[in-house]
């Protein structure tokens, strides 16, 4: 059967004192409404509809990046869940299947978790998702009878009984979408906030004779994010969930708790990651490759047998071939490493290819923007670029070529060239003396007030 999934994503989030929508705050570098459309993805989902209200705009741009066959649809008026859930309707007429009905500020949510909901499907006509809370708090309390929900109750109308209850409303459900629609036309909003409450679905479908389950998931799966303080811990479960992922595939985390991951980091088994390491949105790592201490990795891949760091910043665009060595205070963007290739020290490499076992010296510039438009730098294989050569692109250098030391090199240089591109030096006798004697005049009188 189809299943298609509603995500909730247009509340304000005041609490977050932002402009920015709650939905679009980052949890390890991706959206949190990024973590939901990824969890809600292991349905195989036959249409994904996103409920958008405030700065509508901003989170149609940012579905758009993650999922482009994603439908955004408005609430306009904030008037309860079930209102919101409604919105869906046009978007979702004629489909058969069931629907899933996510929040976008709830990231943690597993896969397994969702596909457990969805099969229970089989068994009743309506399935909530609850968990058994440490503090059930104001929960709303899931009242069972055995298999079959009764009804949920909130924390204010609970009896001193059903306040015992440990057995809480998440929010979510999945529902057959044409029952689903039938019972939320029948919701009412004769409640303190004038709202249409998703959760009145439940009583309504066991009116009608329906069958209503409740599927149990672990607490932190529910964990809601709706202030800075919530956004900062649900990072750092994030962080140690990932963490513990990979140190169970097979990388080596040589202190766990300094490493920052991002939500598609990729790291393949017997890699070694140094302390205080960074991998931003987009970066594969192969297996065996070495991150050293207080490298920054973004958009980059790094292949096997790779070395980087300590110090290291790879940005977008960056990849490495096997074996290649990228040492301490090399920056490098927008290039591809060949095989074997070595930069080692203090360098920057913009916009250009480095051939086979090429060996780029330190200080070495490629200068690839003239203030208007980038360049690209092309040197060969087996290339020795001397230290301090500054590249000026568009060039190329070629197949065992060298570079002298300090040379600036503003154009190509052929297969097994020498290039050599430096001022000539003049050494003035007894002129060191002279100028330091002036300039320390100079100081006197500076600090003695007459400038």
């Amino acid at each position: 059967m189809s299943t298609a999934l509603i995500i909730l994503a247009a509340g304000k989030g005041t609490r977050m004192n932002s402009d920015l929508p709650k939905v679009l705050h980052p949890i390890a570098q991706a959206p949190m409404l990024a973590h939901a459309m990824r969890a809600g993805r292991a349905l195989a989902p036959a249409k994904t509809v996103i409920v958008a209200g405030h700065e509508a705009e901003a989170v149609t741009a940012a579905v758009a990046d993650i999922d482009e066959d994603a439908q955004v649809v408005l609430q306009t008026k904030q008037l309860g869940t079930a209102h919101a859930v409604d919105q869906a309707r046009t978007a979702l007429n004629g489909f058969e299947g069931d629907v899933v009905v996510l929040y976008g500020d709830t990231p943690f949510l597993q896969p397994e978790t969702l596909e457990r909901m969805v099969a229970a499907r089989a068994h009743a006509d309506l399935v909530i998702l609850g968990f058994q809370a440490a503090d059930p708090a104001r929960y709303g309390r899931l009242v069972m009878d055995g298999d079959s929900l009764e009804r949920i109750v909130e924390y204010k109308d609970a009896s001193d009984a059903e306040r015992t209850i440990k057995f809480c409303n998440s929010g979510l459900l999945a529902c057959d979408a044409k029952l689903l629609f039938e019972l939320i036309a029948k919701v009412g909003n004769k409640n303190a906030s004038s709202e249409y409450y998703l959760t009145d679905v439940v009583e309504l479908a066991r009116a009608e004779g329906r069958s209503v389950t409740a599927v149990a998931c672990d607490e932190a799966e529910t964990l809601g994010v709706n202030s800075r303080a919530d956004l900062a811990r649900a990072d750092a479960v994030f962080q140690s969930r990932a963490r513990a992922e990979l140190l169970e595939s097979g990388v080596t985390l040589m202190a766990p708790e300094t490493v920052y991951l991002s939500l598609d980091t990729v790291i393949g088994r017997d890699a070694v990651v140094e302390p205080n390491v960074v991998f931003g949105p987009g970066v594969t790592v192969e297996s065996g490759a070495l991150i050293r201490a207080f490298s920054h990795l973004e958009g980059c891949h790094v292949s096997r047998g790779a070395k980087v760091g300590p110090y290291a910043r790879l940005r977008p665009g960056t990849e490495l071939a096997e074996n290649t060595h990228i040492g301490n205070f090399v920056e490098i963007k927008n290039a591809a490493i060949a095989e074997g290739a070595k930069i080692n020290h203090l360098s920057y490499i913009g916009d250009a290819l480095i051939g086979t076992k090429t060996n780029i010296g330190a200080g070495t510039v490629t200068c690839n923007y003239d203030g208007v438009m980038k360049h690209r730098t092309e040197i060969g294989a087996n290339v020795f670029i001397g230290s301090n050569t500054l590249l000026v692109a568009p060039v190329k250098v070629g197949n065992e070529a060298m570079t002298a030391t300090g040379a600036v090199i503003t154009k190509d240089i052929e297969d097994g060239a020498l290039a050599i591109a430096r001022i000539p030096q003049v050494n003035k006798p007894g002129r060191a003396q002279k100028l330091m004697d002036l300039l320390r005049a100079k100081k006197a009188r500076r600090d003695g007030g007459d400038v």
